[in-house]
């Protein structure tokens, strides 16, 4: 294995690392807003004497939004990071590492 298909390998792993992390943490602050509107409706529901608010009513569309957005904040991040990666290659195949044209 050459040092540059190694250190490729592992910026990859990087590029994806990032985009998992990023992918949780979308999801969990768009589901922490739908729960909290959810909290708010419940409220003013309950303060108003208007029927109960279910959270289901709030949070499966929150789910289905939360999950949406954060496979498009991953998806960008992935294309992105390959295609900064494909950039970087170009020009390197049949190169030996450290030669010099």
């Amino acid at each position: 294995m050459t040092r540059f298909n190694r250190r490729a390998r592992i910026a990859v792993g990087l590029w994806i690392a990032w985009a998992v992390v990023v992918w949780n943490v979308v999801f969990d602050h768009a589901i922490e807003i739908a729960g909290r509107a959810y909290l708010h409706t419940a409220a003013v529901a309950a303060q108003s004497g208007a029927p109960y608010a279910r959270i289901e009513d709030a949070m499966r569309p929150g789910a289905a939004t939360a999950f949406w957005t954060a496979c498009g904040a991953a998806g960008v991040i992935l294309a992105i990071g390959f295609g900064i990666l494909g950039l970087a290659g170009l020009g390197l195949a049949g190169r030996q590492p450290g030669s010099v044209k």
